[in-house]
């Protein structure tokens, strides 16, 4: 497979998960607001800036805004066009992606990228969004589902599929851990409000902000505890959104790029990050919530972040990295070339 095409394959992936994040992400903490009545100027700015935090654009947030509140953050994350990572700019990233790759996907995963971006598009969605943010942000998740189930359902399991998924559950594990870290480690500093009502109000907005509600009340049937919902997000195995299960996914890809076979990370493309990522594999399989917190939770997401990020660099740089040509370089070599050639034949 072309460079070209599996960056192309890679990014559109992840850019379209980026995008369902961010909706859900500001989904949630718009009602957590409601559900928490009158506040002050303090309370909302506690509130948004752990979200930006999240995310990594609190810096560049406030490149452009004066104050965190919810009109402004919500529209920095939304419709920003000059916010890399706001869902207008994640969806058109996807789009371009795709449309790169045009004749290596289906026509139904063209189409529901195209509508999602035309929806985004519309003259009327920045007032569809304000009269209506959770039908606004539900209508970008449900694009970004039914673009999923359609890749499942139309798209060859070749080496694209395995770049679209290693992109997907790459993004997916890296918010996730940011998600969870902000809320234990940021977003509520006094000790007192720990087990208070607040305090079980936003660990239930984690868990929505990672669509994990149902599945942990399924799974628990108690009440939401901070160390099970550490537990369910971190080492479920059978969650798709927990780390450990993104893990498990990014390694079975890996073991099917450029091999064709399990094991990849094995092969030839064996390397420091693919050592140590397959060692947080196995940690992930044998550690207890207990050992996780006597480490520091937020320590561990920290590391376990970074082991993502120098994977992707590995992944980019082996197999889809182009680097551009030195022109005068080249012209410079075939020049040496000739001139050989001329003196072998005189």
């Amino acid at each position: 497979m072309l460079s070209r095409v599996a960056a192309s394959l890679y990014w559109m992936g992840r850019y379209l998960e980026r995008a369902e994040n961010i909706a859900r992400l500001l989904d949630v903490n718009i009602q957590l607001l409601i559900d928490f009545g009158s506040i002050d100027d303090q309370g909302v700015k506690e509130h948004w800036v752990p979200v930006l935090r999240s995310v990594g654009d609190e810096e560049v947030f406030f490149q452009h805004y004066a104050k965190a509140d919810s009109a402004s953050v919500t529209e920095f994350m939304t419709f920003h066009r000059q916010n890399p990572n706001s869902v207008f700019s994640c969806v058109c990233a996807a789009r371009e992606n795709a449309r790169q790759v045009r004749d290596q996907i289906s026509f139904e995963m063209w189409e529901v990228l195209n509508e999602v971006y035309l929806f985004l598009q519309a003259s009327d969605a920045q007032k569809v969004w304000r009269d209506g943010p959770g039908a606004f942000y539900d209508q970008v998740k449900r694009y970004s589902h039914l673009f999923q189930g359609l890749t499942d359902a139309t798209f060859s399991r070749t080496e694209g599929w395995d770049f679209l998924q290693f992109g997907k559950y790459l993004e997916r594990a890296d918010k996730t851990t940011r998600i969870l870290d902000v809320k234990y480690h940021i977003l509520l500093p006094r000790a007192t409000d720990v087990g208070g009502a607040i305090d079980t109000a936003q660990w239930q907005a984690v868990l929505r902000s990672t669509s994990a509600l149902e599945a942990y009340r399924r799974f628990y049937v108690t009440e939401i505890l901070p160390k099970k919902v550490a537990e369910f997000l971190v080492l479920s195995d059978s969650f798709p959104r927990s780390l450990r299960y993104c893990l498990a996914a990014l390694n079975d890809s890996l073991g099917r790029i450029g091999t064709g076979q399990e094991g990849g990370l094995d092969g030839p493309e064996r390397s420091a990050a693919g050592v140590e990522f397959r060692q947080l594999c196995d940690e992930l399989a044998r550690l207890s919530i207990d050992d996780v917190i006597a480490r520091g939770l937020h320590e561990f997401l920290e590391m376990a972040q970074a082991v993502i990020g120098r994977l992707a660099s590995h992944v980019y740089e082996t197999y889809m990295h182009h680097p551009p040509v030195d022109m005068a370089s080249e012209i410079r070599f075939h020049q040496q070339e000739q001139q050989q050639q001329q003196q072998q034949r005189s």
